[in-house]
């Protein structure tokens, strides 16, 4: 999908904004329009994780979280710790987001905005329920969140908003206190920021100084390819992601997402190093975790690489597209299972830096919180895909979960 979508809402998506109802969301928010232009006095910023294990004895707690309402037995979950278990019981993504919050808390004070950062996990502490319980207790009820997630999908966007929308339920904080004494707590959430240059930047580096060196080392364009890796769902899942009232090409808004994304790094690329234009790049997908019988987007980076050398490729760069920082997936299947793979096949490899905390994308966030705290005209906000800017207030049938189907959402359109 290359021409830029119509983002006004269709006259189905209107008729539903006289459906909505809670939307745990700030009264401009809560409006129903795809962007919210006018200024929001947020008085405190949420990031929302996803989380992970610290030690040994997490390991299947943590795994209980990640699938629960499943039924998984332990047996089941002790098959796939492995990866942890491999790391000493310690997943790096805690201790990123704990630099990642430092390093927002310093562009903030830089900035002079007078907002305090809350961290919190969906799948291990600190949890998000506590972060949400420390703003309230500390006096903040306008939250805006920032989640280390920059696509559209299930687990990657409605997830949080219905996380957001379960803890201000069972708290009792989304709703006014007896005789409206005490306002009730709000979270909105900032625009999908896949296309934000802040996010693309690291990327693009990495892919350009990737290359570069091959090319100085005596390889030439076409014996180089970039593979843009990103993690597999269920394609059922990844039809779903992005708004209904938009026609998506198979793999919904998850797949044009990225292929958006990476087209953009590649074109860039070409203009400003032409001898890497003939350079081939294809989107692959890694951490596939379902059962056999359940179509998941393909092709496996893994049978991606086996099949280079026969096409004359001598060398791979990996780009981990779909990921904010150097988690596990990133630390196991692509720097243990795909480099292994490229070795194998007799070429040289390459992993790329992700985000992480790099100056861009710490700029980039904050600058997302500000369009917000502004209220930003949508034509003025940076997007380097046709695709965006994506919406503030998610869309109707935005993302739904083929197995649980909608429930519940902070700054969402129903259903």
């Amino acid at each position: 999908m290359n021409e830029q979508r119509d983002q006004t809402p269709s006259p189905a998506a209107t008729s539903t904004l006289e459906q909505r109802g809670p939307l745990f969301a700030s009264a401009a928010a809560s409006s129903g329009a795809p962007f919210v232009e006018t200024p929001v006095a947020y008085d405190a910023i949420l990031l929302a994780s996803f989380g992970g294990p610290e030690g040994q004895d997490d390991v299947i707690p943590f795994l209980r979280n990640v699938t629960r309402g499943r039924g998984i037995p332990d047996e089941r979950l002790e098959e796939v710790a492995h990866h942890y278990r491999h790391f000493e019981g310690v997943s790096p993504i805690n201790a990123q987001n704990r630099e990642l919050k430092a390093a927002l808390e310093d562009e903030v004070a830089r900035r002079g905005l007078d907002l305090p950062i809350y961290w919190g996990n969906r799948n291990w502490a600190p949890l998000l329920e506590d972060a949400v319980r420390q703003a309230y207790d500390d006096g903040h009820r306008t939250l805006l969140a920032v989640a280390t997630s920059a696509y559209s999908s299930y687990s990657s966007d409605r997830q949080y908003r219905e996380d957001f929308a379960r803890i201000l339920t069972d708290t009792g904080l989304g709703a006014p206190s007896e005789g409206g004494g005490d306002a009730p707590v709000t979270i909105d959430k900032v625009r999908l920021f896949f296309d934000h240059p802040g996010f693309v930047e690291p990327f693009y580096e990495g892919v350009r100084d990737a290359v570069a060196a091959y090319l100085a080392d005596g390889l030439s364009a076409p014996e180089i390819r970039v593979l843009f890796s990103t993690h597999s769902i269920p394609t059922a899942d990844a039809d779903r992601s992005g708004p209904r009232d938009v026609e998506w090409p198979e793999g919904g808004a998850y797949v044009a997402q990225h292929r958006a994304v990476a087209e953009h790094i590649m074109s860039r690329l070409a203009e400003e190093l032409p001898q890497a234009g003939a350079s081939g790049w294809k989107l692959v997908y890694q951490s596939r975790s379902g059962p056999a019988s359940q179509p998941w987007l393909e092709p496996d980076i893994n049978d991606e690489i086996a099949e280079l050398p026969a096409q004359g490729v001598r060398a791979v760069v990996i780009v981990p597209l779909g990921f904010v920082s150097d988690h596990m997936e990133v630390l196991w299947d692509l720097d243990n299972e795909a480099m292994a793979s490229a070795a194998e096949a007799g070429m040289s490899s390459v992993r790329t830096r992700t985000p992480g905390s790099h100056p861009a994308f710490v700029a980039g966030l904050i600058d997302l919180v500000e369009e917000r705290l502004r209220g930003t005209p949508a034509a003025e906000r940076p997007a380097l895909t046709p695709l965006g800017p994506w919406f503030d207030v998610s869309r109707p049938g935005d993302s739904e979960n083929a197995r649980l189907g909608f429930r519940p959402a902070a700054a969402g359109i129903l259903p």
